[in-house]
């Protein structure tokens, strides 16, 4: 009993000191797999556990490669998609896209893509993820060809984070503002507020003005919008002169705004801490931040409906202009919401759908998780206009002078409305938690899919010990950095560069890409054979029938959709510029090529790693073709009667296996989820 505890505390110390020097044992080992027991009683339970053997005779052990996660519950993966996709682009995009194009009338574009697109991605993501076990890169091992498109998806999602927890910082911000008796944006007597600042929606005094010279001459009413120009609003002038300290432009960054710098330090600490012990942590987080913005929505929406002016802006929101279908911008404008609310070709759909057992219904959680997104989208259109138009009405203009998408909406608009309101704080504070939670999932679950994507390429160098908890950290400071370039007094202009270019429209071309490899240089029938394998004994016949159509859809309809749609767009493309209400910024041409180029970072990817795998592997190109179209597969992953000669059948680590061990003394190494495992039992229970 001594000599094992004093073995035990000698494996213990050699372990510690291995994780101090981040270093392999200089000794020479040789890693097998762990034999299979007779029976497992949990055969959910991965064999993907590894120990060591020194050759040596040594006893000392290297740290073990961690078995990769699962989702401890099945509601955890559907919180986890809600979290993530189900987020401000529902709150500040969609109600202000749906009044500008045709009201009710957009809800036609909408669905059509909700079926033609965003199903059926959302699908097939998920679905590759939990077939291959693998994060956004290493589960396009189907095609190591288009290994490329993991890559893009993997710099797309880092881009994306990088921006991402500025609006959270500016959450945190306008969060803390709330908590004070009177909101520093409802006045103009603050030390930052300019000589022209009037609190317009309680004087009105300009646009009195123009009511009663309506019918006067140009020259009178161009002095009149000439002096509206120059007056501004304290909402305002909070946002630009308080927190973001504005500069005059790209070229003149400024010194950093040091509470907007902790704030965002704050941000992605909090984000650390609800990711960094893994899944099983995370998705305890998000029983609470996916499910309680609903509840801080359906507060605000009865506060809203019940305001002066509330009908007319619902009015605006959802009357059908069914003139408006006509224009090909509506369809554009659907299908870019599709792919943003979904989040789609980020991989990080990929990485959450590795963590589920093999044989989950992921279609089912693809349905739901389609209407939940659908209603949270039309849930905020009402709380967001039932504001505004009792914004609309007070200061007696149009919806259309009040109505803001993106960061004016949320930290301009609303705000300025809230501040109207009695009791204004407490509805702030309501207002800010809900946007802070709506992103703060999305945040949190971005960096996981984007760590899972680095950390299942790399697994022996970052699965071990506590190699993973320190690169999350790396990832987090690094993003930190980044993001210290948009809290700087020109940071919005920064800010803006990456929300336009970095992930817009190109997601469109990462879709038809991940459709097309899928559907025909992997083979969308052996995809379809591979979901059977998963869960098609589950699914009652008419849900069968259903998952029939995604063949269609994957092989036909969904890319042609996604490529029409990222062509009309770029043809109506026009250049970045900033929209203030005072003025319009029109970035410089070195900008824009500032832009292009964080454009081009993810997509160059898929190019890069065709040529170089062509370029590496021997014989003519032909032959190179196949060869690198191959896919990597393990045993539990073959569908019956494969034609072996087409495929490349790779161990637990990932390395190729020359040919299937069928000698009595070599046992083949099965996984427990897999169907092969299962006959394995019951031959075994037979006997």
């Amino acid at each position: 009993m001594e000599y094992q505890q004093i073995h035990l505390t000698a494996d213990l110390i050699y372990m510690f000191v291995c994780f101090l020097e981040m270093d392999e044992p200089k000794e020479d080992t040789t890693w097998i797999s762990e034999k299979l027991p007779s029976k497992v009683d949990n055969p959910e339970v991965t064999s993907t556990d590894t120990t060591v053997t020194s050759s040596s005779g040594s006893d000392r052990l290297k740290p073990k490669l961690k078995k990769r996660e699962v989702w401890g519950k099945k509601i955890d993966f559907l919180l986890a998609c809600v979290g993530f996709s189900v987020g401000l682009g529902n709150v500040w995009r969609f109600p202000f896209l749906c009044y500008r194009n045709g009201g009710g009338a957009f809800l036609i574009p909408y669905f059509i893509a909700v079926v033609v697109c965003g199903i059926p991605c959302f699908f097939l993501e998920v679905c590759l993820g939990q077939f291959m076990a693998q994060g956004g890169v290493s589960a396009w091992k189907i095609t190591p060809l288009f290994q490329g498109i993991g890559f893009a998806s993997a710099i797309i999602v880092f881009l994306l984070n990088c921006e991402y927890n500025i609006i959270l910082s500016w959450s945190l911000y306008y969060l803390f503002s709330s908590f004070t008796a009177v909101l520093p944006w409802s006045h103009g007597n603050n030390e930052w507020n300019s000589e022209n600042c009037t609190n317009l929606y309680k004087t009105n005094p300009v646009n009195s003005t123009i009511s009663l010279l309506a019918n006067v001459t140009a020259d009178v009413e161009d002095v009149i919008s000439n002096l509206s120009k120059k007056l501004c609003d304290p909402v305002t002038e909070f946002w630009e002169r308080k927190v973001l300290n504005l500069s005059s432009g790209v070229d003149h960054p400024g010194a950093i705004k040091w509470d907007l710098a902790l704030c965002l330090l704050l941000a992605w600490i909090i984000v650390y801490f609800c990711i960094w012990k893994g899944i099983k942590s995370s998705g305890k987080v998000m029983y609470f931040t996916a499910t309680s913005p609903y509840i801080f929505m359906l507060i605000l929406l009865i506060r809203g409906v019940t305001l002066d002016g509330a009908e007319l802006g619902l009015k605006y929101y959802l009357l059908p202009d069914w003139s408006k279908l006509r224009d090909p911008q509506v369809w554009v404008d659907a299908g870019t919401q599709i792919v943003f609310t979904y989040s789609l070709a980020l991989g990080t759909l990929t990485a959450l759908g590795s963590y589920n057992k093999f044989h989950h219904n992921a279609f089912r959680d693809s349905i739901i998780f389609s209407c939940i997104n659908s209603f949270t989208s039309l849930l905020a259109g009402l709380v967001i206009f039932s504001v505004l138009g009792f914004m609309a009405k007070r200061q007696g203009v149009s919806i259309a002078d009040v109505a803001e998408s993106g960061p004016g909406l949320a930290f301009i608009a609303y705000p300025e409305a809230v501040a109207q309101m009695p009791a204004a704080p407490f509805w702030s504070v309501l207002f800010f938690v809900m946007i802070l939670l709506l992103g703060l999932d999305s945040q949190f679950v971005g960096v996981e899919g984007f760590v899972t994507a680095i950390v299942d390429y790399f697994p022996n160098q970052l699965r071990r010990g506590k190699r993973r908890e320190i690169f999350i950290g790396c990832v987090c400071i690094f993003c930190f950095f980044i993001g210290l370039s948009m809290v700087t007094e020109g940071g919005m202009y920064v800010f803006q560069l990456f929300d336009y270019y970095a992930a817009s429209r190109i997601v469109l071309v990462m879709t038809f890409f991940e459709c097309v490899v899928v559907a025909y240089i992997y083979g969308v029938n052996r995809f379809y054979d591979n979901l059977q394998m998963m869960f098609g004994y589950k699914l009652s016949p008419f849900m069968s029938r259903l998952m029939k159509v995604m063949k269609y859809m994957w092989a036909i309809f969904t890319p042609l959709f996604s490529m029409i749609i990222f062509i009309v767009g770029a043809i109506s493309y026009s250049e970045l510029d900033y929209k203030r209400k005072s003025l319009t910024y029109q970035y410089p041409s070195w900008a824009i090529g500032v832009g292009w180029i964080l454009a081009l970072s993810s997509v160059i990817w898929v190019p890069i790693v065709f040529i170089v795998r062509l370029l590496q592997t021997p014989g003519t190109l032909r032959e190179r073709f196949v060869i690198t179209t191959m896919p990597r597969l393990q045993r539990h992953q073959i569908r019956e009667g494969e034609d072996m000669s087409k495929i490349c059948v790779i161990d637990d680590e990932g390395e190729i296996e020359s040919h299937i061990a069928t000698s009595s003394n070599t046992e083949p190494t099965l996984l427990s989820n897999s169907m092969e495992y299962e006959k394995f039992l019951q031959k075994d229970s037979n006997v």
